[in-house]
């Protein structure tokens, strides 16, 4: 269990009934690496404990919601006694993000691309700038989406489309992934339609909301770690391809990759 973890590059501030939980790496485009990670599951963890918020906006510093997941550590061999603790680090946010007793609206703006993408999916309502990018990408270097994202896509588009979704791994604009279902709404100016949504929200009555988030996810947490876990297999079996090999070249030296199944 992490918590009390205590890093700069998650920032929590907290406005009334609303509290804010900011990735706080801008430099990088907010990607993912171990201690933010950590430090959002003790932020996360912090706001449940308390009874006086009800709604918890996630954001990026920056020109980017989240890039993915940090690329020193996609770059790194790591071997499958270091690789699963990273992988729990990342099952454990998941897991407490979803199931967090709050209200949770993922405030996205830049990209949102890979592990940074089944972050925002993780919470109750995504709301996308409309110069925002969406991406599954992981499918570019012969990796598989990890982060939840099989049950967060094939809760909200049905196993057909997910599966083109996650195949594709294309970069979408905002406003289609609002088309196919994926982000709730679609906005030229972030902070009012956020503000919009708050205020909406705390104007409801916000516990029985609550309540009926709970009811879901109490219902589907056995689905969702059965999935975490089958992804972190998944994905060190990945790791071992040919096709992610030559995934990772291509990208260092910015080229086409050229796969072959293997």
């Amino acid at each position: 269990m992490t918590i009390n973890f205590v890093t700069d590059k998650v920032k929590l501030w907290v406005n009334g009934r609303v509290a804010t939980v900011e990735m706080n790496r801008p430099e990088s485009l907010n990607s993912l690496d171990v201690d933010m990670i950590k430090g959002l599951v003790s932020k996360l963890k912090e706001i449940a404990e308390s009874d006086d918020i009800d709604v918890v906006i996630l954001t990026g510093n920056g020109r980017a919601f989240s890039a993915g997941g940090d690329i020193k550590t996609m770059l790194s061999n790591l071997n499958e006694s270091e690789f699963f603790p990273v992988m729990d680090c990342i099952s454990e946010l998941i897991i407490t993000l979803y199931s967090i007793p709050k209200l949770t609206i993922s405030a996205v703006n830049g990209a949102a691309a890979g592990l940074g993408f089944s972050l925002a999916l993780a919470t109750d309502h995504i709301i996308a700038d409309k110069t925002s990018k969406l991406a599954m990408n992981f499918i570019g270097i012969g990796l598989i989406p990890d982060g939840g994202s099989h049950f967060f896509l094939e809760k909200r588009l049905g196993e057909i489309k997910a599966k083109q979704v996650i195949w594709d791994g294309k970069m979408m604009s905002a406003q289609e992934a609002l088309e196919i279902g994926l982000v709730q709404e679609v906005t030229e100016d972030l902070q009012e339609t956020l503000d919009a949504r708050i205020s909406d929200w705390l104007q409801r009555p916000v516990q029985a909301m609550i309540k009926t988030k709970k009811i879901l996810a109490d219902m589907n947490r056995p689905q969702l770690i059965k999935i975490l876990e089958l992804e972190k297999h998944g994905q060190l079996n990945m790791r071992r391809t040919l096709d992610h090999q030559e995934g990772i070249r291509a990208f260092i030296e910015k080229r086409p990759a050229k796969f072959i199944g293997k």
